[in-house]
């Protein structure tokens, strides 16, 4: 996938070592070099249910593939579980790689793999990826932050373990703010999520958008505002895995969008009543 005089300059993947790569939120132009060479020579992949099919073809044909995801309303691994799996590959003197989709460190639970190979002993490096909040609202015509719409960006996981919005959230913060407001996993949270940000204080005709399987074939938005986002998720059958964000910088995807070059099709905008 990449050249070997490439490959020979870049940190050699060792045998008994775990790679935690991410893959960038979906189109695998957005892989990094250390990323595509860590797919290419892995001798065990274990990824989660983000990462897209086409960033598994680049994979060592050889690699055990091992798929830990989690997945909203199913039956899904136990984050110890796979700590255990990852000592359990390179003990075996495998090269591992731990495939997450956008990036380990950002909601991907990498800091906890991190600490539990520290504990075992075993080697590791971190490779980091595009973030959705970042990279997928790029390609839907979003940047995330804008001089004129805010000098700040906040990213909020959407739930918590046990699938509710976090109880240390301070909402009047958040509503305070005046740049985007950027929330991962919060399908299932968003009508609450409105309901906390206008409570305390935030317009309820603060735009919002929610971009569905950012960067790739299927991407999809939908543009709403916090009094109808919960209500629009809905009717508009918004799909996971999908990311939220909240300001004004939203406004600037009608002219971005128009004319930007993405690898999927145009998504389309759905306006909704004031």
């Amino acid at each position: 996938m990449i050249s070997p005089h490439l490959s020979s300059r870049l940190p050699a993947f060792e045998a008994g070592s775990v790679w935690l790569a991410g893959a960038g939120p979906g189109d695998p132009g957005l892989l990094t070099l250390l990323a595509a060479k860590a797919l290419g020579e892995a001798d065990a992949i274990v990824h989660d249910a983000l990462v897209g099919g086409g960033i598994l073809d680049f994979a060592n044909p050889g690699a055990l593939l091992v798929d830990m995801g989690k997945r909203a309303g199913h039956p899904s691994p136990r984050q110890e579980a796979i700590n255990e799996r990852l000592v359990e590959l390179a003990r075996e003197g495998r090269r591992v790689l731990r495939l997450k989709g956008g990036d380990p460190f950002v909601f991907g639970r990498g800091g906890e793999e991190c600490l539990a190979l520290a504990e075992a002993e075993i080697p590791f490096r971190v490779v980091p990826g595009v973030t959705a909040g970042i990279g997928g609202l790029a390609y839907a015509g979003i940047p995330v932050t804008h001089r004129g719409f805010g000098t700040t960006a906040t990213f909020v996981t959407g739930h918590d373990k046990a699938g509710g919005l976090p109880a240390d959230l301070d909402w009047d913060v958040l509503a305070r703010l005046p740049g985007a407001l950027v929330f991962y996993m919060a399908l299932g949270t968003i009508g609450t999520i409105a309901d906390r940000l206008t409570a305390a204080g935030k317009p309820p005709m603060t735009p919002v958008a929610i971009v569905s399987s950012a960067s790739t074939e299927a991407q999809s938005v939908v543009e709403t505002n916090l009094a109808h986002c919960a209500r629009d998720v809905v009717r508009l059958q918004a799909k996971r895995p999908a990311i939220v964000v909240v300001g004004e910088v939203v406004r600037l995807r009608a002219l971005i969008g128009a004319w930007q070059q993405t690898t999927g099709q145009h998504p389309s905008s759905i306006a909704v009543s004031a």
